[in-house]
């Protein structure tokens, strides 16, 4: 899945069609029966922002379209009149650019639920104290590893950069809440907004633990381990012998 990086970086190119009236295809018939070309074609562009995992797109008239990419979807700025693959579900075109998007299973003309997550670790400057009330208010027999991927308490961190994070603050996934200090959970808030804005300015660097089962640790040597966290069962990556908490 896309992580909040990815959409700031996707923000940033749709920058060059702020301003202009754009027209609008959606040649995905599951994106064409959700009425988007009939309102938001030959409308300006006034705002785009990423906010956690979305993209949200302001247009004159108080319109709104938000999109969540999911785990496949990717946004695409390119010349106006290159090819198109595919089907895209949303193509936004302006006087020389185009944004296109693809595999887009979430595209609504609704900001509601933007307003109901907790603030973006992305932000300048990131609200770290009102995140960690946020965990604080959270059950403290919840695992630090669930808490940070909970899209409520602290928005855009995804299951690459809590894996980094982790490692990096020498935090096991598996620590309850409850367990861990206010200035461990803040150093763990400020790493992970550090690490994803370097990646948003410079490009990512090199995994530590991600995706790096069984490889030593780059630390102590000890192989990382996955196994799956929580109720979603998403991948968690974490070295037992220098993380501190349950392995």
């Amino acid at each position: 899945m896309p992580e909040g990086d990815s959409l700031h970086r996707a923000a940033r190119r749709l920058q060059v069609l702020v301003g202009e009236r754009v027209e609008v295809e959606t040649p995905h018939p599951r994106a064409a029966g959700l009425g988007l070309t009939e309102r938001l074609d030959g409308r300006r562009l006034e705002q785009v922002d990423a906010v956690g995992k979305n993209l949200v797109l302001r247009f004159e008239g108080g319109v709104v379209l938000r999109s969540h990419l999911r785990m496949n979807g990717r946004w695409r700025v390119q010349r106006r009149g290159e090819r198109l693959y595919g089907r895209p579900w949303l193509v936004l075109r302006g006087s020389e650019y185009e944004a296109v998007q693809w595999n887009g299973p979430v595209l609504e003309l609704d900001s509601t639920r933007v307003s109901r997550l907790g603030p973006d670790i992305l932000a300048t400057p990131p609200e770290l104290d009102r995140m960690l009330v946020n965990l604080r208010a959270a059950p403290p027999i919840l695992r630090v590893g669930e808490a940070l991927l909970e899209q409520r308490l602290v928005a855009g961190i995804g299951n690459m950069w809590l894996a980094e994070t982790l490692w990096s603050t020498g935090l096991s996934p598996w620590l309850r809440l409850a367990d861990a200090s206010d200035a461990e959970l803040s150093a763990a808030l400020a790493c992970a907004s550090r690490l994803m804005r370097e990646s948003l300015d410079h490009g990512r660097g090199p995994r530590r633990v991600y995706r790096r089962a069984g490889r030593p640790c780059p630390r102590c040597g000890e192989p990382i381990r996955s196994r799956g966290l929580g109720d979603a069962n998403r991948t968690a990556y974490w070295c037992p012998g220098c993380q501190r908490g349950p392995a």
